[in-house]
């Protein structure tokens, strides 16, 4: 009876027993889970205290007594204490900063001097844009003496940033489907510097997506022929300078550069140059079977390869909507002089240069932020002995940014 007693106690006994070793291991073992995150909280803990008394050391820096006489050091001084002022002409800057101070103040006061009733400014330094640009090129009129013909490329959705300081803008887009899907990449960069009295910009693009043609030939039917066109190449540069006359009431800034706000609507005339290359190439082995029986072989394709040289005039509006909204509109006719580089048999290597731009704008501000749609269309009128084109590229973009 004893024994039985013992043998139900013992077994009663051992299942306690090991639960309790179990949970002995259970605790170790989570404890040890438990570590490495302490260790990574310490770590961050003394991170965050490195960073707090390298900040609270540049302040004690900045914050303490310096000798503030106004002498020839002065500015030396101000300047390790972060208390450099480039408007205080009391600075005691040295010849050469001296005289980079005074040209900086001429021609902030010639250049960038506004109407403070119509403009202001916003008081960022710097711009970071985003944009999706959508362009494309388009060619229409004879390209021989008795074919009618239009040809527009494909849409071009580029993706790009676009990086501000002060009057100075630099951008870069790129087709994202084709970094994706590989072959020729189609990109554009673009330059800009605007200040009050007068802007000016720069790009290049380069465009190798297909064509769509849509052509009707006199002489064989008088019907209308479509089909899709690879192997043609555009590439085009251009520099663009204008000066505006109503430079004290109009920012052309506030509507393209997003670096003034336009506080009432008012626009101006403008008057400047324009510098211009363009290069149409096409490669007969990827061309379709209808322009075969037109270009055979590749002494026969036509190359559009000229520059323009020419005087513009304008006006621009920017019509202020509430008081975040900004809506723009220029239109600038221009004329000049055209070189044709590689002149086709019996074409004048100089010829007249006739072409017209328009742009639009619109921006919503909100505090340091902002959104815009942009568009512009600029058309150039082409002549040779057989052909009479009008080539013309069209933009639209979407951005937005922020003002630091």
């Amino acid at each position: 009876m004893k024994r039985c007693v013992l043998i139900l106690l013992l077994m009663c006994c051992l299942p306690i027993l090991s639960w309790g070793q179990l949970a002995i291991s259970d605790s170790i073992s989570r404890q040890d889970s438990i570590q490495p995150s302490v260790e990574i909280v310490n770590k961050q803990n003394k991170f965050q205290q490195i960073k707090s008394d390298i900040k609270q050391r540049i302040n004690n820096k900045l914050n303490e007594p310096y000798d503030t006489t106004r002498d020839n050091r002065y500015w030396w001084r101000a300047m390790k204490h972060g208390k450099i002022n480039f408007n205080d002409s009391t600075m005691g800057y040295p010849k050469f900063l001296m005289f980079c101070y005074k040209t900086y103040i001429w021609g902030d006061r010639a250049f960038n001097s506004y109407d403070s009733a119509y403009v202001k400014s916003t008081g960022k330094n710097w711009k970071l844009i985003l944009k999706s640009d959508n362009w494309a090129d388009s060619y229409i009129g004879r390209p021989f003496k008795d074919v009618r013909m239009i040809m527009n490329s494909n849409l071009v959705s580029n993706i790009g940033v676009s990086l501000s300081f002060m009057a100075v803008s630099l951008g870069y887009s790129v087709n994202v489907s084709n970094l994706l899907h590989g072959g020729k990449v189609s990109n554009k960069v673009d330059f800009s510097f605007t200040c009050a009295r007068f802007a000016a910009d720069a790009f290049y693009l380069e465009n190798n997506n297909e064509t769509n043609v849509i052509y009707t030939d006199e002489n064989v039917d008088n019907e209308r022929h479509k089909f899709r066109q690879p192997g043609i190449s555009r590439k085009a540069m251009g520099l663009t300078a204008y000066y505006f006359f109503n430079n004290r009431r109009y920012a052309q800034a506030a509507a393209y550069c997003f670096s003034k706000y336009q506080k009432r609507s008012a626009g101006s005339w403008l008057a400047g140059i324009s510098l211009q290359h363009f290069d149409v190439k096409f490669d007969v082995e990827q061309l379709a079977d209808e322009a075969h029986v037109y270009i055979p072989t590749q002494e026969d394709a036509p190359r559009i390869l000229y520059n323009d040289y020419c005087l513009l005039f304008g006006y621009g509006h920017n019509w202020v909507l509430g008081r975040k909204w900004l809506l723009n509109l220029t239109v600038t006719p221009y004329i000049g002089y055209r070189y044709n580089i590689l002149p086709q048999p019996g074409q004048k290597t100089s010829d007249l240069s006739i072409n017209f731009r328009g742009r639009i704008a619109a921006v919503y501000n909100h505090k340091q932020y902002f959104i815009g749609l942009q568009g512009y269309a600029d058309h150039h009128r082409y002549k040779s002995r057989n052909s009479r084109l009008v080539s013309s590229i069209l933009d639209f973009s979407v951005l937005g940014g922020i003002r630091f």
